[in-house]
């Protein structure tokens, strides 16, 4: 049993509930074509977004122009993250993820379908009762291309119409 306080262990328990539901804004807002305006609050004044080769932006204004530019790259994806461990020491805290994300790249010849899997390594930070990103640092494990016109031709419209 743990030498923490009922009331310690329970606020523990509140912020990764809070810090997984900020994940889960982030793959929401990620999937929503980058939004930009939806993204950036996320994120702490002086944080960094950290995607290796996919591209870097530190502060939170420099992380919101790199998503509003991400969907004319990479106009279709879907994160899904899993494995989650946080801890939590106070108004810190780190997070470790697996992502596995469905993605079209945007090339000369057209989208090119792309199987991507990573690693998550994120650090967070509490202010003013809320959970922000402080880091957010993705490690590629795979980034492969996907054959037979992977998002070319849908069989059902997503606006609705087939």
């Amino acid at each position: 049993m743990s030498e923490l306080p009922l009331e310690a262990r329970i606020q523990k328990l509140e912020d990764i509930e809070a810090i997984r539901q900020l994940k889960y804004r982030y793959c929401l807002a990620c999937d929503d074509n980058y939004n930009p305006d939806a993204l950036a609050p996320l994120f702490a004044e002086n944080a960094v977004w950290d995607g290796g080769l996919l591209g870097q932006a530190e502060g939170r204004e420099a992380i919101r122009t790199f998503f509003a530019a991400a969907s004319t790259a990479v106009p279709f994806a879907l994160h899904y993250v899993t494995n989650p461990i946080i801890e939590v020491s106070g108004n810190e805290a780190k997070g470790n993820w697996l992502l596995w994300e469905p993605m079209t790249f945007a090339t000369a010849a057209g989208k090119q379908g792309i199987w991507h899997s990573a690693s998550y390594n994120d650090a967070y930070i509490k202010q003013g009762g809320q959970w922000l990103f402080q880091r957010v640092k993705i490690n590629i494990e795979l980034l492969s291309p996907v054959g037979n016109n992977f998002g070319e031709v849908p069989i059902v419209d997503p606006q609705g119409s087939q």
